[in-house]
């Protein structure tokens, strides 16, 4: 048994749930979002617009895997579409910063050039300071593959801790070279 799967979804009052044949719709004030549901091999059942029920048709070891992230895969669509998803990034380092430009954000990363990253549709950017870097949306897995990407350009470096982190990210730090 799935002990995640197991757990019903809450849902918030501003959000609407309907399923149209296998394709979940979900409408809320942050955005919309269609899931798509294989329901030969679960059964969904909504209760009074409340809550949702995942439940697989027959238990085998497939349907053991598929339960609990096809559970989470809907409890974080509900989440990113009622209060949304966000990470903050931090940028250290000596004349390291971070500007808005229409849709890109145009970042000094200590190159001999600025780098221009193009923010993808349904994210959302703010920069605070000109070193720290907001990033929202409703997609949980588009925030966090954009914050990836940032991250890679500059990642941080263990002997001076300098480069593209998240808040509160753990930096494992090296002594330098002794005499």
């Amino acid at each position: 048994m799935s002990k995640i799967g197991k757990i019903n979804i809450s849902i918030p009052e501003k959000v609407k749930v309907v399923l149209n044949g296998s394709i979940l719709n979900l409408d809320g004030p942050l955005g919309k979002k269609n899931i798509n549901i294989d329901l030969n091999i679960f059964d969904l059942k909504i209760n009074d617009g409340k809550d949702i029920s995942i439940k697989p048709k027959k238990i085998d070891q497939d349907t053991k895997r598929l339960w609990g992230m096809n559970r989470s895969l809907l409890n974080n669509a509900i989440i990113g579409i009622s209060k949304g998803y966000e990470k903050v990034l931090e940028l250290t380092g000596v004349g390291y910063r971070a500007a808005l430009k229409g849709k890109q954000i145009n970042m000094q990363l200590g190159f001999s050039h600025d780098i221009n990253f193009d923010i993808p549709e349904g994210i959302k950017v703010v920069v605070e300071k000109q070193t720290i870097v907001k990033i929202s949306g409703h997609d949980k897995q588009l925030v966090g593959e954009v914050v990836s990407k940032i991250k890679s350009l500059r990642p941080p470096e263990p002997y001076k801790g300098k480069g593209i982190r998240e808040q509160g990210q753990y930096v494992l730090r090296k002594e330098g070279k002794k005499k």
